[in-house]
This record gives structure tokens, sequence and C-alpha cells, in this order.
């Protein structure tokens, strides 16, 4: 079969723009120099790194240091990572004179040492890939929660944005996205101290920490690294987790094509930048250790960094895309627009709840030595937490409605999730509970708000992740207990002693909260700000909204050129009851379905 030749040019474009990438990302070798085509050079020497670590090594936990352009070689054969320096127990890394008596102990003792370092970097290896896995299973609970809160007709184009997320965000985030959160985050000591990371490169100077990562474009040079690998896909999945929240506001009058562009917005730009000032050795992350103001901004797994970034986007692409057709009367009052498979829905949700298993756990980088065996509490905190979120959501509706509203129970769950997702390492089980409980009335009185002001979201996004996001930032400056993480981001006094990590509520003062509110406010300037200018431009340009005839009709067909459910009735008849003003037709019952 002849392909004609105006098919053949954007096959011939794509095919070169595919070998270009790849022919980036490749390390070139002269002289024993290995030459990264971006820019870095790096030396062929093998470097000692000093894994020692002031506090527990975890997501955000991160230390500023200038940029050494001669940072490790990575170790792509995997036959250099994890050795006696490794070894750990409880409390951190052996001492000097401990690392002196092994090595004097004779050559069987150090090879012995050796493994064992190896083993324990295996270990937390094999712990980041495996909750790394989990983590990418919750696309699958956000298409399936989305897709059922939808209508029926809206399906297909539904799940295709869901799935979008994650091959478009990965590419984005392996373009220029690890590189500009990660590029300058130091030595990870759990994943054998990643040399290559360690303080390889970082541009500005922003209240004493940098404003972005410049090292690891396309994973190229040095990066091509066992450790680094691991680290760029637990990290992947937790921006895609971004990347998806936006799509629940923004469904069922959303056009694919503006869709694309803003998923590399999102991940090559507006999540990586944040990233990065929290948890890449950034300005945000470096106020306790410049200015005394706690131990900077903390934030364990990304209440602030996934869920309010993700969030506050969707908020903006919202009231910029504006609410669906018939969503609200001309007197005010809001349609109810049903979902059409609540089944799926709920299983979605609890997929979720299983996959945060591996998002807030996952975060500590590992599961053996320096503090690690946290993951039991931050585990079972976590499902406290989520409990405590259904619970508090289901008694306020039978509040307001008499009934157990499934879909306030749902958010209500996901919002307790959200909200222990920054604390989680932080509390005990009975604050995580508690925590769980006022967010599930939070996110319920926020989704209520925001349908006053006819901000419409059709699955409570803005409101589970933004608000609950906040909300969770919040938690660490309030409940911090000071069991774990003293010293966070290498925030030390004076006199030089780890600064402890304690909420206002628990005895620590204000500094910490200080530290979170300005993360909060960070964030909405940032991630509400920024993304309501790029959705504004993206309109202007492109356009964000489809047809009012093909959001009438359905997504399906005129987005996708297919149908989810070719047997179905769909709800066409009631949005042809509905014109363009929200005015109800006579004889049609308001958010009657079909």
């Amino acid at each position: 079969m002849r392909i004609p030749s105006s098919r053949l040019r954007p096959l011939s474009v794509g095919l070169l723009l595919a070998l270009t990438l790849v022919g980036a990302s490749l390390p070139r070798s002269y002289n024993g120099v290995t030459t990264n085509p971006l820019g870095a050079r790096v030396a062929r020497a093998q470097a000692a790194t000093d894994n020692a670590a002031a506090a527990p090594p975890a997501q955000g936990n991160a230390a500023a240091a200038a940029p050494d352009p001669t940072a490790g070689p990575g170790d792509a054969a995997a036959d250099s990572t994890g050795k006696m320096s490794d070894i750990a127990d409880a409390s951190g890394s052996p001492s000097d004179a401990q690392t002196a008596s092994i090595k004097a102990a004779g050559p069987g003792v150090s090879f012995m040492a050796d493994a064992i370092g190896q083993n324990r970097v295996g270990i937390n290896m094999m712990w980041l890939l495996v909750t790394g896995f989990l983590v990418m299973f919750m696309q699958a609970g956000f298409a399936l929660v989305e897709t059922g809160f939808t209508r029926a007709k809206n399906a297909a184009h539904t799940m295709m944005m869901n799935f979008g997320c994650y091959f478009l965000g990965i590419t984005g985030f392996w373009i220029c996205g690890f590189a500009l959160m990660y590029g300058n985050v130091g030595a990870i000591s759990t994943m054998g101290g990643t040399p290559p990371l360690d303080h390889a490169g970082s541009f500005g100077n922003f209240l004493g920490g940098s404003l972005f990562g410049t090292h690891g474009f396309f994973l190229a040079g040095n990066t091509y690294d066992v450790g680094t690998y691991a680290m760029f896909l637990f990290q992947m999945v937790f921006m895609d987790t971004a990347v998806t929240i936006v799509t629940g506001s923004m469904c069922e009058r959303w056009k694919f094509s503006s869709f694309i562009v803003y998923c590399f917005f999102m991940s090559c730009v507006l999540y990586p930048i944040f990233g990065h000032w929290a948890w890449g050795g950034g300005w945000l992350s470096q106020l306790g250790a410049t200015h005394g103001i706690g131990c900077g901004y903390v934030d364990f797994a990304g209440s602030g960094v996934v869920h309010a970034v993700g969030g506050l986007c969707a908020l903006a692409g919202a009231m910029v895309l504006g609410p669906r057709i018939g969503k609200y009367n001309k007197d005010g009052s809001a349609n109810a627009f049903a979902g059409h498979d609540l089944p799926i829905a709920i299983l979605g949700v609890i997929i979720l709840g299983f996959g945060w298993f591996g998002f807030n756990p996952g975060s500590t980088f590992g599961a053996s030595g320096a503090g690690s065996l946290r993951i039991g509490i931050v585990a079972t905190t976590t499902m406290l937490a989520s409990a405590g979120g259904a619970v508090s959501s289901m008694l306020y509706s039978y509040m307001k409605v008499k009934k157990p509203d499934v879909g306030m129970i749902c958010n209500g769950f996901l919002g307790g999730l959200v909200a222990i997702t920054a604390p989680s390492a932080f509390v005990s089980g009975s604050v995580g509970f508690g925590i769980g409980l006022i967010a599930g009335v939070l996110i319920c009185v926020s989704m209520e708000m925001f349908d006053k002001f006819h901000l419409d979201d059709p699955v409570g996004a803005c409101s589970v992740h933004g608000v609950g996001g906040l909300f969770g930032v919040l938690c660490v400056g309030l409940f911090a207990d000071g069991t774990y993480g003293n010293g966070w981001n290498a925030t030390t006094n004076a006199a030089g002693v780890s600064v402890p990590l304690k909420g206002l509520f628990m005895g620590g003062g204000f500094g910490q909260l200080e530290a979170q509110l300005i993360g909060c406010v960070t964030l909405i300037v940032w991630a509400f700000g920024f993304s309501y200018i790029f959705f504004k431009i993206q309109d202007a340009v492109m356009g964000l909204r489809v047809s009012p005839e093909d959001e009438i009709a359905g997504l399906d067909m005129p987005e996708m050129g297919v149908l989810a459910y070719p047997t179905f009735p769909t709800e066409t008849a009631f949005d042809n009851a509905h014109n363009s003003n929200g005015a109800v037709a006579p004889g049609q019952i308001a958010g009657q379905p079909v």
C-alpha cells in the first residue's frame, strides 16, 4: 500500500526528531574523558563518596553546595555502586575509626564489608523501584476515578488523557524536567552516593539556594548510571501524578491537542522548577540553613510538590476553560452531572489508596539503615489518614443530605491521603488520623465553595489536591513531633547541632510553620499564577476548548475518532435540553440523566 506524500512529510519529520533526541542522549568518549553533548565534561576517575548524613536520606532532604563540574562518573555497568562506605546501622554510617578498623582486619574482611555495603544499596534500590512501580499503577486509579465520575459520551477521551499523561510526561521529564529538578541534588547515600548528581550543576542563587539544576538533560553523559536511573524512574512517576491531576478539573470540554502541549508545560517546566526549590537543593529547602527558619521547607512525599502543584494548576485551567455547557442555570444554581459508572470510580479510589503505599513509604529512598525502617510508621500513618478522611466526609454527607454520598466519601478518602503526604514521616498514627478527619471535611466544604463560585471541577481535583495539598504542607509546621527528621535539609544551629523538626503544636515554636507558610505562598504564586498565564496564552494561540457542538455530542468521536461504549445510550438528549446559557427546556428536569 502506497503512503501519500502528504503523510510522509510529518512521518519523516517525526523520525528525524526521534533520531536527533536519541543521538543527543548518547555519551561520547574522547581520550578517556566522557563528554556530555549538552555541555558537561566528566573526568573518568573514580571519586570517593562520603555517605554520612545529618538526617535520614529521604525525599526532599537536600543540602546546598557549590557545583562540582567533576562530579563522579556514572556506573552504567553496575560494578562499582555499593561498597564498604555504604554500610549503615540504624543510626547511620560507620565512623572513620570503625572504617579504619575494618580495613586493618585484612582484605577478606574488607571484601565482606564491600559486599554488605552493596547488599544494603541493593535492598534500598529494590525498595525504591518497587514503590515506584506502585506509584505508576496509580495512573490506572486516576483514569478509573475520572472516567467513572464523568459521562459515558466522554469516556474514551478521559481515559486517553490519563494514558497520555504517562507517555507524554515521561518524554518531557526525560528531555529536561529531571535535569532542572535534580541536576544539583547532591549525593543520595541510600543509592550508593549517586556521584553523577553530586552537585553537578545549578543556575542562580536566591536566598541561599539555587533556582534550577543544569545537569542530566536526556539522561545523557555520566547520568548513564544505575542509581541515577532508579532515581529518575521514581521521580518521574511522582511528576506524572501532578500531570494527571489537571485532567480531572478540565475533562469533558478540553481539546486533546491543547492537552498535549500542557503535558510538556507541566513535565518540563512547572513541576520541575518548584520541585527543585523544595527537593533538589533549591532556595525553599535552604531557608533553615541560610536564614534560620525551621529546617527550611519540608515536604516528605509531596503534598505541595506534587498535589498542590497539580491542584493549583487544575484550578487555573478550570477558571480559564470555563464550566461545562448546562452545568449552571441562569439563577446561579448548579445541575448535577452524574458519573456514568460509580463502581469503576470506587475501584479507582481503592487503587489510588494502594498506590499511596508506594508514594509515602517509598519516599524514605530505602529500607535498610540510617532510619529507613521508619517506613512502617509512614505506611500505617498514611493508612489511618485515609480512614480519617473517609469517616469525616461520610459524617458530613449524612449531615448535609441524610445519605452517605459516594462522591464526597471517595474525595474525603483521597483528601486524607493528600494531606498526610507531607507530614507522613513526622507524625504518629493518631495525629495522622486526626489530619485525615480535618482534611475530609475541608475537601467537602471547598468543593461546595468552588461550586458556588461556578468553578466547574467534574471530579473535585482542585479541592482534593489543591486545598488538601496546601493543608498537608501546613501540617508539617503544626504537628511534626521531632522523633524523625531532625537536621532535615542539613540544618544545624550555631553549635553545629541538628535543628529539631517540630511543629507549633508540638513545642517547636513558629519557625517550621513559617517555612511552610512561605512554601504555600510560593505554591500559589508559582503553580496557580504561572499556570493561569500559560493557559490564557495557550487559549489565545490555539484554543483550549472544543466546539459547543462537539461538547454536547460527546468528545469520544470528534476528538478520538472512537466511542468508548458504541452500544450505550448517551446523555446528548439531556445536553440538548440546555442552551449555552444553562437554561432548562420545558418539561426537562435539571440534572436528570437519560
